[in-house]
């Protein structure tokens, strides 16, 4: 396992039974290869961990999974071909969002699973501060996809989620100011992650600004692996230039089965008159806010709309993306 900061590499040796960890950089032999958290990489050099000491990283094993993300979705443009890495080797993605204060968003929420099953990782939805309101709203939203989830309050116990998380790799994602470094310190108390404010216009301040990988602790009598938790930057926006139009389908599982009667080459826009899509939604058999939030995703892609900019389908309570 791998953690970043600043060209130097941390890296736990798999087979120490204490976890030691050895600090590295990456050896000139890699070329441009880039080394992300959670490579699995070969150390060569100084491996004893003692303070000082410094071992050279000769090799990157092949990644089970690569999590990515670019900062526009509109591949024609720099930002959108700028891919970034968020982590390598998870085995879930663990969407965190706040019930309230900030309110959710879904249009963040429905990029995060288009890069999930992308990625070919699993999602978890994560909704905290289920004391200022209920989760019914947003798990209506997503009925269709019987997404795992938990509900986090301030004074819950965290134990549901810790079984969830136990034996995998983890990446926390969500916006800023809906307690994610709150859940992070909760997990791992000696992580002692920066904890923000959320302004009164319901956006939080970034506190966090680099992703972090952390072993979770042993429950008392647990035993087997707890996990890992790579915990990321608070992020505004989640691009998906990365995704091909055919593969954003993925993420909109309710919708698939529809797209068998669409014509050869369906772009599946509101302009198609034959799109199946449309007539799956209104006999009811997949919510229409669910066809809006994907049809705008098929919009940024051809430079059309920010992906940045919350959005909210008419009627609907719930923010955008």
């Amino acid at each position: 396992m791998v953690a970043v900061d600043r060209g130097r590499y941390t890296c736990v040796l798999s087979a120490a039974p204490d976890a030691l960890t050895v600090t590295a950089m990456r050896a000139r032999e890699l070329g441009r290869k880039s080394v992300v958290v959670g490579d699995q990489v070969g150390l060569v050099g100084d491996t004893s961990g003692a303070a000082g000491a410094l071992a050279r990283i000769v090799r990157i094993a092949e990644r089970r999974s690569v999590l990515r993300r670019t900062a526009d979705d509109d591949e024609t443009t720099a930002e959108g071909r700028l891919e970034r890495v968020v982590v390598a080797n998870a085995d879930q993605l663990v969407i965190v969002s706040a019930l309230a204060d900030p309110p959710p968003r879904t249009g963040f929420i429905d990029r995060c699973l288009v890069a999930t099953y992308d990625a070919g990782i699993e999602p978890l939805l994560c909704l905290t501060k289920a004391d200022l309101a209920g989760p019914e709203q947003v798990l209506g939203y997503y009925a269709e996809l019987e997404l795992p989830y938990v509900l986090i309050r301030p004074d819950s116990d965290l134990d549901a989620l810790r079984a969830l998380l136990a034996g995998r790799v983890s990446v926390l994602v969500g916006h800023s100011g809906v307690g994610k470094s709150t859940l992070v310190n909760r997990l791992v108390p000696e992580a002692a992650r920066a904890v923000g404010t959320v302004s009164a216009i319901g956006r939080g301040r970034h506190t966090s600004t680099s992703a972090v990988a952390l072993r979770l602790p042993a429950a008392p009598g647990a035993h087997g692996d707890p996990g890992w938790i790579v915990d990321t930057p608070g992020i505004r926006s989640f691009g998906l230039a990365h995704v091909s139009a055919e593969s954003l389908l993925h993420g909109f599982p309710d919708l698939v089965e529809a797209t068998v009667d669409c014509p050869p080459n369906c772009p599946h826009t509101a302009e198609e008159a034959d799109c199946a899509l449309d007539a799956w939604v209104a006999a009811g058999r997949a919510d229409a806010r669910r066809l809006a939030s994907y049809r705008r995703l098929l919009a940024s892609r051809s430079g059309e709309g920010d992906p940045r900019e919350p959005e909210r389908n008419p009627g609907d309570p719930l923010a955008g993306s």
